[in-house]
């Protein structure tokens, strides 16, 4: 065994996320700013990477309308790790986090972690699966379809080289990366659900075999690693058999899988922080995979993690003086607002929009700004469920705190 992994085996997963995580902002591939970027961005950041040849770019098919689709191959070892991501193409926290750690592996070719994950590991990275989606920044496929849904049907071109990918290189480990809605709260709390864990179920009775307890051991890895920066924000995903969908055939398929959901943190809509933290969990559970830590994970560390629920909206304006109509009095409310973005493609720029989802006593919910405005007064013309209120008066209300 070389020097550099005898080190490693005497420093603990712990150790080594801490270490990452303080050094982040030195490897961090800077250049990438706005989760909001296009496949043609995207490959400029991974030239000069390709030039020093970290990994090798090999395409594996072509999008719906023509882009060019390419895996990434890195290490030399003999377990095989399949990463995906942006699969959904305005969900690309994972993709920056994959930038990143090809960053670290070409800034840092001693590091320990680099050494072991390269040879003990052969990674396969496709970092944007669904380029169509993500020059517009949409969930779907250039042909209105949710190519997750797509694992059996395979209408979609993004859909069969993700199958036939996985059937040709058969790895032992994939991770499906992926962001949910920045809302989801864990458990019972009002904690926003930052980082939701799964390893997909592969029949109706979400049963354990030979490949899914692998995945369960990976996942209780992540989320160990993930509780040292945000203890009260990791969850489970929802763990029911969805048999259309990618994570859970896969599974099924033989390759123990672990999904992977970026969510909220307070402050960070452009998902900065949260990229951070999937850059960490994956280099560090890489090489717990590399260093066969992750088989003697305690499954209870991932089992035990609260499922998702919804109980936080964006903003909650508390004791408003809500009047309806001019026929019925006013009354206290609380007013639920979520801020969603408009993206136009042609300028890439996205415009924030606010709307009333809920009024009422919304006691039992939380919020990234949960304000008391006590006294404002506000009128049944501007303030209906479902329906859209400018941003110039949600911040002047919230002024009135």
């Amino acid at each position: 065994m070389s020097t550099v992994l005898s080190t490693a085996s005497a420093q603990t997963n712990s150790a080594l996320a801490r270490e990452l995580f303080d050094k982040y902002e030195n490897f961090k591939m800077s250049p990438v700013t706005s989760r909001r970027f296009s496949q043609a961005e995207m490959i400029k950041w991974l030239d000069p990477l390709r030039d020093q040849k970290v990994f090798v770019m090999t395409p594996v098919g072509r999008s719906a309308e023509g882009r060019t689709i390419s895996m990434l191959k890195l290490g030399t070892g003999k377990t095989t790790v399949l990463l995906w991501s942006q699969m959904h193409g305005d969900e690309s926290t994972a993709t920056m986090a994959l930038l990143d750690m090809l960053k670290f592996f070409s800034q840092e070719p001693g590091h320990l972690v680099t050494r072991s994950i390269l040879d003990k590991l052969n990674l396969l990275i496709i970092p944007m699966l669904n380029p169509d989606g993500a020059e517009r920044f949409q969930r779907r496929t250039a042909q209105s379809i949710d190519m997750n849904r797509d694992a059996l049907a395979l209408r979609t071109p993004e859909a069969r080289i993700l199958k036939e990918t996985r059937d040709t290189y058969r790895p032992q480990f994939g991770f499906n990366l992926h962001d949910q809605d920045p809302r989801y709260s864990v458990g019972e709390t009002r904690n926003v659900s930052t980082i939701a864990l799964l390893a997909p179920a592969f029949d109706e009775t979400r049963s354990d075999n030979s490949v899914r307890l692998p995945a369960k051991k990976v996942a209780a890895s992540l989320a160990a690693v993930l509780q040292e920066f945000i203890p009260n924000n990791v969850s489970k995903y929802d763990d029911a058999f969805e048999q259309r969908a990618f994570g859970d055939n896969i599974q099924k398929w033989g390759t123990s899988t672990v999904l992977i959901e970026s969510g909220g943190w307070p402050g960070d809509r452009e998902k900065m922080f949260v990229r951070k933290l999937n850059c960490v969990a994956l280099l560090t559970t890489l090489y717990g995979i590399a260093a066969d830590r992750c088989e003697h994970a305690d499954v209870k560390v991932y089992e035990q993690l609260p499922f998702n629920t919804k109980y936080l909206y964006d903003i909650i304006l508390r004791n408003a003086q809500l009047k309806a109509n001019d026929t019925v009095p006013s009354t206290t409310v609380d007013i639920g607002i979520n801020i969603d973005e408009e993206f136009n493609p042609k300028t890439r720029q996205a415009k924030q929009v606010a709307k009333v989802v809920d009024i009422g006593d919304l006691r039992t919910f939380g919020a990234f700004q949960d304000v008391d405005v006590r006294g404002a007064v506000v009128v049944g013309a501007e303030v209906k469920l479902d329906q859209q209120i400018p941003m110039e008066r949600v911040n002047s209300l919230l002024r009135k705190k």
